[in-house]
């Protein structure tokens, strides 16, 4: 960690991110680790490189759905590990959009993994790691008082909309969109608030397969010792010209290929 961010006030620290107080009212600063986990914590390890390539592919993505309309918290990208972000109230909710069978769907209804949903599925998990993320409906969320329902059809709609224009993003860089994780927040503009898109999207809260041979180019690969974990990253990051065939940012550069499979 650079010295500048050692001097910033540090509000909270994730699994993947930290969140330090931005320079201005109503910012942060999210810096990427390079720390990865699996299995609600239980499997740790670190990725080298990841939070480098998970900013860039972050702000790629947030901005491009930014174009399109998408409210999001992201504002720009301040250096290699880190951006500037507007501070919103965190919706306790994951969002998972699932497009074909894999992960705990296909342990949870045995179903094969790879099989093509009929429709894409919107499921939702509350957030709190230490009862690892149960899956809830949108009874529970209304009744609890998590999001209204009037957030929670706006949460839905987006949710969609996101991944409608994410798969023909990916698909049109040869990957299939599998399945996707989104957190929501709530963004107050003096008395107004709107629901916006934070957190991050990258390799670690989508799964990605190669459309020719369905080969895993996501977290996946940290999580099943697949191997090759950094090189499934920087694949992705170049498939969407924003990490040039061939070249590696030295901060990036395995030192030691899989040494933490």
């Amino acid at each position: 960690m650079n010295f500048r961010m050692n001097r910033r006030r540090r509000l909270y620290e994730g699994k993947a991110k930290v969140l330090f107080e931005g320079p201005e009212p109503g910012t942060l600063v999210q810096y990427f680790k390079d720390d990865a986990t699996a299995f609600n914590n239980q499997k740790k390890g670190t990725i080298t490189g990841k939070g480098v390539l998970n900013n860039r592919i972050s702000e790629y993505l947030m901005t491009k759905l930014g174009e399109i309309g998408v409210p999001t918290h992201f504002m720009r990208r301040l250096n290699m590990r880190e951006q500037l972000i507007r501070k919103v109230e965190i919706i306790p909710i994951e969002v998972v959009v699932r497009n074909i069978v894999a992960g705990s769907l296909a342990k949870r209804l045995g179903i094969e993994e790879g099989t093509v949903l009929p429709r894409s599925i919107v499921e939702f998990y509350y957030k709190k790691d230490e009862l690892g993320d149960p899956m809830v409906s949108d009874e529970h969320i209304t009744a609890f008082g998590w999001a209204s329902p009037h957030e929670l059809e706006e949460i839905m709609s987006l949710a969609l909309r996101i991944n409608d224009y994410l798969s023909g993003l990916f698909l049109g860089i040869g990957l299939k969109l599998i399945d996707f994780k989104l957190e929501f927040g709530r963004l107050w503009d003096n008395d107004e608030m709107r629901i916006v898109l934070a957190d991050e999207i990258s390799p670690d809260g989508c799964r990605l397969w190669d459309v020719r041979t369905n080969e895993k180019m996501d977290k996946d690969r940290f999580r099943q010792d697949l191997g090759k974990v950094e090189e499934a990253y920087q694949e992705v990051a170049k498939r969407l010209g924003i990490l040039p065939e061939g070249i590696i940012p030295q901060e990036i550069r395995p030192e030691a290929s899989e040494k933490d499979e």
